[in-house]
């Protein structure tokens, strides 16, 4: 069972899990669901769901997007290539209200695509094997209804979606949504999805760092990291009677030494998170020149998330070297892996571990259940606009200051109690239970 994922022949009434790799934001809830249900992650983008040339198609588009992205955040020239980025992630506004269930081009160009053979091979092993097919993308969803097939769940991973993420005439389909949000619920429809195929779950968050039901590991992380967002005790003086109530765990005797870890835990770690497009990264260089300082006098931890893509690690390799940090120093923890699931196991066990993540408001923003406040960096496309208002009104995020001057801002938040009070908003106000839900309401009687 390589990084946690199973890839013995599950149960055969058990789902099929299927992701695509568009950034990151499809692969990380499949992946909570497939280990939460012990069955494999499989690609829409990788055999055995698609022979070669269709796998040559989806690199194509990954490919076009990825760069697009990056392109969008070049300063100055990066103007038209953010326009572009939000006329094809377009959400239309809700008001004044109006009929949304009209199909745009988005729509008729998957259905083109669908018509052309896109998804061949996955409604094959289906019809094959017949079983639900559980995936965080529209595109296999909207496959498998088009060719009739029945216990289709599509997880939507924003806070908001765009009509792509609908067939053409709704009312028709059966596809059964999985909301994370209220809003969601609201927008699909809107589209024209039938009321009784939503169904707001909240989003799936990690196993490991949620833990069962009970959410015990989820507690317990929470715990140590208030205890390291509080150094002033500004956040417990307003909220004891709420950890009376709601964190008991919060006042027993806790131990901030652990000669196992190779860094001191009674130091907070800030981690920053790439995306997958690879955005961002000058970002994260200027966070490691600016508190390379108190990274040396060991006042904090920095996380970077590099991901999978080589050039970025490269690159905040070369950023520690410029601010004389080993990438070895027990002061930063840099995540890269050459594949998703070494990657995402390493980010899993470094969030575990984290007191706030900086980064752009992608599906990461639900991670702020977790009691993780989020620094909020710039937002890539329309959905991530709609996650950081989420955020936002949930008082779990925070906006990023200018990079330059993070070591003054942090110390700032941390002593004021700011970072504190959103991690305890996070946890008291956001889902957390997602994974879970979405696992009981796939593997129960059929719906729908």
């Amino acid at each position: 069972m390589p990084n946690g994922l199973p890839t013995h022949m599950p149960a055969e009434d058990a789902p099929l899990v299927v992701a695509a790799e568009m950034g990151y934001g499809h692969l990380r809830p499949a992946r909570s669901l497939a280990l939460h249900l012990e069955v494999p992650l499989l690609r829409a983008e990788r055999p055995p769901l698609c022979d070669e040339a269709e796998a040559r198609q989806w690199d194509r588009i990954r490919t076009s997007y990825d760069a697009l992205v990056r392109a969008s955040q070049l300063p100055g020239v990066g103007a038209p290539f953010d326009a572009l980025l939000r006329g094809i992630t377009e959400i239309p506004t809700f008001h004044p209200r109006r009929d949304l269930r009209r199909a745009d081009l988005g729509v008729r160009s998957l259905r083109r695509l669908i018509d052309r053979g896109l998804g061949a091979g996955m409604v094959a092993s289906l019809r094959e094997r017949p079983r639900p097919l559980l995936t965080t993308f529209y595109a296999p969803a909207i496959v498998a209804d088009a060719h009739g097939l029945s216990d289709v769940y599509c997880v939507i991973t924003d806070t908001d979606c765009a009509r792509i993420w609908v067939p053409a005439d709704a009312s028709q389909s059966r596809i059964q949504y999985l909301a994370p949000s209220d809003r969601v619920r609201r927008r699909l429809e809107a589209y024209g999805v039938p009321a009784e195929h939503v169904h707001q779950t909240g989003f799936p968050l990690p196993p490991s760092l949620t833990g069962s039901d009970d959410l015990a590991t989820l507690r317990r992380n929470l715990v140590a990291r208030l205890h390291r967002l509080d150094p002033k005790s500004r956040f417990l003086a307003g909220h004891r009677q709420e950890l009376e109530t709601f964190l008991p765990e919060f006042f027993a005797p806790h131990d901030d030494t652990d000669a196992a870890k190779a860094h001191d835990p009674a130091i907070p770690t800030l981690t920053f998170a790439i995306g997958g497009s690879g955005a961002q990264v000058d970002i994260a260089e200027a966070a490691i020149a600016a508190l390379a300082r108190n990274i040396r006098a060991r006042r904090i931890r920095l996380g970077l998330v590099a991901g999978i893509r080589r050039e970025v690690r490269d690159r905040l390799l070369a950023a520690l070297e410029r601010a004389g940090i080993a990438a070895d120093d027990p002061g930063v923890a840099l995540v890269y892996a050459p594949d998703f699931e070494g990657y995402a196991e390493a980010f899993d066990a470094l969030l575990a571990e984290t007191d706030a993540l900086w980064t752009k408001t992608s599906e990461m923003s639900f991670y702020a259940a977790l009691g993780l406040p989020i620094v909020m960096a710039p937002s890539v496309g329309v959905q991530e606009r709609y996650n950081r208002r989420w955020l936002s009104e949930a008082g779990a995020g925070v906006e990023q200051r200018p990079p330059r001057d993070v070591a003054d801002w942090w110390v700032e938040l941390l002593h004021d109690g700011v970072l504190a009070r959103a991690a305890w908003t996070g946890f008291l106000r956001l889902p957390k239970r997602g994974t879970h839900a979405i696992a009981r309401l796939v593997s129960g009687p059929k719906v729908g």
